[in-house]
């Protein structure tokens, strides 16, 4: 058991003093009683001693206290809540090709807009992470039902030399693994999406990436961003970054994917339209002060019901 408010346990503190003030009491009264030599007259004038039926109320009372001391501190029970462990990784192309305006407003804008509204419509018991990636990848928001989180680090992306796909297919699956601690045994039921212009020029191969994804068994879904037109000016030189299509296309079709255009985006519900789903757990601590108050009113119902028949008064 944990104590949301552990700082007010310190009334605990007062539970020996009530004792020993009783004790005290008991003893001052033990003290008068043996003053009177005539017993004779004592047994006339004072009622028959009640006993041990004297110390019920009082410790009814006392247990009583210390319930609801404990309550007031907030005790709170750890519980193994279910939750739906299926993640969707959506993969971001920061390339400096992706500055290429033969789509609007630029592939890198159109991606990061196709992105957020994939993301928006994706149903509530799906968690969602962000790689990007150009020369590297980089995991931006990890996997978890924070829809804002992930959307928030799309508008964070930079531009950045050279373009890694099979790192990023990498780094979506280790994030994936990740998810949990059950995740590397038992990893949740995955898909990525990944948005590119579809060259790879540095880090793993797309084919290392194809075996991977397909070992994991998880699909990659591409969508291509750009023309054979599209060019970019970097460092006052214009060059020409046409769309890689079909490297895009092999990477999804590889692996069980679906590889979509700019222009057809929308069709992406298909992505987690058919994908499983598994339950993890997570841990959580609820409050049960409710519980602690329930029993010492109880308590306080038996101190008064046996002080009241006992001694027809309250304690």
């Amino acid at each position: 058991m944990t104590f949301l408010s552990p700082e007010r346990l310190w009334l605990l503190g007062l539970l020996p003093l009530l004792a020993a003030a009783y004790t005290l009491l008991q003893l001052r009264r033990r003290r008068y009683a043996v003053r009177f030599t005539n017993l004779a007259l004592l047994s006339q004038v004072a009622p028959k001693r009640p006993g041990w039926r004297r110390h019920v109320a009082a410790t009814l009372f006392l247990i009583m206290i210390t319930l609801m001391m404990i309550g007031f501190a907030r005790p709170a029970s750890s519980v193994k809540v279910p939750r739906d462990r299926a993640t969707i990784m959506v993969a971001v192309d920061v390339s400096l090709s992706m500055m290429a305006r033969d789509v609007t407003p630029s592939r890198l804008d159109a991606a990061k807009t196709a992105a957020k509204n994939f993301i928006d419509e994706l149903p509530g018991r799906f968690n969602v992470g962000v790689v990007a990636f150009a020369g590297n990848a980089n995991l931006v928001a990890a996997p978890s039902a924070d829809r804002d989180a992930a959307v928030a680090s799309l508008d964070q992306l930079a531009l950045a030399k050279r373009t890694a796909i099979g790192e990023a297919v990498f780094t979506s699956l280790q994030a994936v693994r990740s998810f949990d601690a059950e995740a590397r045994q038992d990893p949740p039921p995955a898909h990525i999406v990944l948005l590119s212009d579809g060259d790879n020029t540095t880090g793993r191969s797309v084919q290392e990436a194809v075996d991977a994804a397909r070992s994991a068994q998880i699909p990659v879904s591409t969508i291509a961003f750009g023309t054979p037109y599209g060019t970019v000016d970097i460092e006052g030189e214009t060059t020409s970054v046409s769309v890689n299509k079909e490297t895009l296309k092999t990477l999804a079709e590889s692996t069980q994917g679906k590889a979509y255009e700019a222009a057809d985006a929308g069709q992406l519900r298909d992505v987690y339209r058919n994908i499983g789903t598994s339950l993890g757990f997570k841990t959580e601590h609820r409050d049960v002060a409710a519980r602690y108050t329930g029993i010492a009113l109880l308590f306080a119902l038996a101190a008064g019901g046996a002080s009241l028949a006992w001694f027809s008064r309250l304690p």
